[in-house]
């Protein structure tokens, strides 16, 4: 009877992965310890704070399937909301809704952002430079630039109908952005399992020779890839500017680590060819609904780093665990 329950719990983790096991251990045992985790409006709040996450999470899956990394994405956040409020705020006469600012000032900043990711997939795709040695770089690059137009201080001024919808409007009860990421998360759902680029990123990421030999563009996709993931990446920044009210130079600088944590606690691989969209939506509403647990314990920010990157050690050494179950036992 042991060996059989052993090996039920077995097939249960190679199959589902270690997430649901963890969003189970959470979800009870803050619940016990906060009287105020487990209600009704908690809940909702820790949904609404996890929009952006969900978001980048997404973001990152994307090159992390093709085996890459990166580690530009909180200055591709940074750049987009400091481009995007400093248009904005020129292009705003002061008076009235500035519909024409605010649209000209969220395509700047998408542009901005997505140049990023481009010149991330140009030396990566085309120049073989390592993606860890790439995105580090031109998240250095990057955020130079930014403090020189900024000299480090944040961007106010924006028309007050940008934070009114895209920051905190709703529409039938729902906060905007959260049909907004609805919609992405379908999308990105729909292009990762359905499209012919989806696959040709899996196997880019599961065996890049063989990629090649079969006669996939092996370059464009690695390029797109990186692109796709600074695109979604700047949406998500112009929601969290909307959010705040203004331009910030920091305004992504916890993202790389939170989105990396997230999506290998969801099973996606760090070697990649392996991840499922909904999964990573999970990872990233668990590092929010740890966060939030936290905080409701009355712990420090620094209590959260610990255990923030304890969870990403375990979720390497989990998922490394799961790959060998996987060649061992029937799921």
């Amino acid at each position: 009877m042991p060996r059989k329950l052993a090996v039920f719990a077995a097939r249960l983790f190679a199959r589902g992965g270690v997430m649901p096991w963890l969003l189970l251990i959470a979800m009870v045992y803050f619940s016990l310890a906060a009287d105020t985790f487990l209600t009704g409006e908690n809940m909702f709040n820790i949904a609404r704070q996890s929009i952006y996450l969900v978001l980048v999470s997404m973001a990152h899956m994307i090159v992390l399937l093709t085996a890459g990394l990166d580690l530009s994405i909180g200055v591709i956040m940074a750049m987009t909301s400091i481009i995007s409020s400093m248009v904005m705020v020129a292009a705003w006469s002061g008076h009235g809704a500035g519909v024409w600012a605010i649209l000209a000032g969220c395509a700047a900043g998408f542009g901005a952002g997505t140049a990023i990711g481009a010149i991330n997939g140009i030396g990566i795709a085309f120049f073989r430079v390592p993606p860890f040695m790439m995105t580090f770089a031109m998240s250095w690059i990057a955020f130079g630039i930014i403090l020189i137009i900024t000299a480090g201080l944040p961007v106010y001024g924006l028309p007050e109908s940008f934070a009114n919808v895209l920051g905190y409007g709703t529409a039938a009860g729902v906060p905007i952005p959260a049909w907004i990421t609805i919609g992405i998360v379908i999308l990105v759902y729909v292009f990762i399992d359905r499209t012919r680029m989806g696959r040709y990123l899996y196997a880019i990421g599961g065996n890049y020779r063989t990629a090649v030999v079969s006669g996939v563009a092996t370059r464009f996709y690695l390029f797109m890839a990186y692109v796709a993931t600074a695109a979604l990446t700047s949406v998500a920044a112009l929601m969290l500017t909307a959010r705040f009210g203004g331009g910030e130079s920091v305004i992504g600088m916890h993202y790389p680590f939170l989105t990396l944590v997230a999506c290998l606690i969801s099973g996606v691989s760090f070697f990649g060819g392996v991840g499922r969209v909904q999964n990573v939506v999970m990872g990233a509403m668990f590092i929010m609904l740890v966060e939030n647990g936290l905080a409701k314990l009355g712990l420090t920010s620094y209590v959260h780093t610990i255990v923030i990157s304890a969870l990403l050690i375990f979720a390497v050494i989990a998922n490394n665990y799961r790959q060998k179950l996987l060649l061992t036992v029937r799921v």
